[in-house]
């Protein structure tokens, strides 16, 4: 870790019981300027996939937090499998708010960051309380599944009736998401050694909970209120960028910005070229700059 960069890690006991890890990055000279909330992906973690992201703000003067959620990372939880998406939002929404009513933390802006699947956890956080957080950074969001990653309409028709029987039955997925995501090949082979990261087959109630969880959402974009930045590549076979596009069109907020990079893929915070990540932390950290200077011009 860099010697300008505090680091520390704890596990907290949630309201079903369970342990979840925690983690947070924070300037070590200087007071952050805002803190900034991660929320990973799914399948992913805070502390090694997504630490490159945490440092890049850091190092830009924001404190950073993170959490796996329960069945991801180090946390608690069968690996990969997400019974219901709302215990999930809980988790967070109780953590990060605890954060911000620390008496260090009190006053200071409050930012949520979230990568594809942590896309649609942010939304969700937000509303749950729409005027709690000053704003949003969207990367490639889960608001919708990709039509190319959707089985047929009537074969999800099935699983749905066979989910509430046999939940945790695993689907055999066709397409390895770690190739089409990561375009870097050294990024694809750190994720499938990381041991926190899940590789296997997506359970049939996890398959449910994200198909819910982004239809809802896709149906409900125009409740979105906040300030947010979405940023999509272009050639993302993930999660859809005509939805980002549609989020940023029918959204009601006042503040909202689109980035669509050419070429990119899914992964832009980590999983593309030194060059191309540098372009995205650009913008996203301007974006944050922007929104800080704002705020501290009104006091």
């Amino acid at each position: 870790m860099a010697d300008n960069v505090k680091y520390d890690e704890e596990f907290i006991l949630n309201s079903r019981g369970l342990k979840l890890f925690t983690c947070r990055w924070l300037p070590a000279s200087q007071k952050p300027k805002a803190l900034v909330f991660i929320c990973h992906g799914y399948a992913m973690e805070c502390s090694i996939t997504m630490q490159s992201t945490a440092m890049q703000l850091v190092k830009a003067g924001f404190a950073v937090y993170g959490i796996d959620y329960e069945g991801h990372g180090k946390s608690s939880g069968r690996q990969g499998y997400v019974h219901n998406f709302n215990n999930l939002i809980e988790d967070c929404f109780k953590h990060f708010t605890e954060i911000c009513e620390r008496e260090e933390n009190r006053g200071k802006m409050r930012f949520l960051l979230g990568e594809s699947m942590g896309g649609a956890m942010a939304l969700l956080l937000h509303r749950k309380k729409p005027d709690f957080w000053n704003g949003a950074v969207l990367v490639a969001p889960m608001c919708k599944i990709a039509d190319k990653m959707k089985p047929h309409p009537l074969i999800i028709s099935i699983l749905i009736m066979v989910c509430k029987l046999i939940p945790q039955w695993k689907i055999n997925q066709n397409k390895d998401i770690i190739n089409i995501a990561f375009k870097e090949p050294q990024v694809r082979q750190q994720v499938r050694e990381n041991k926190y990261c899940y590789k296997g087959p997506l359970f049939l109630k996890t398959a449910y909970e994200f198909l819910r969880v982004s239809t809802d959402l896709e149906k409900r974009l125009q409740e979105v209120t906040l300030p947010f930045l979405v940023l999509h590549g272009e050639d993302d076979r993930v999660t859809d960028k005509n939805v980002s596009d549609q989020l940023h069109k029918v959204a009601s907020s006042k503040d909202k910005t689109l980035k669509l990079y050419s070429g990119m893929w899914h992964g832009l915070l980590y999983g593309e070229p030194q060059r191309n990540i540098d372009i995205v932390f650009k913008d996203i950290i301007s974006w944050l700059d922007k929104r800080c200077s704002i705020a501290n011009s009104r006091m």
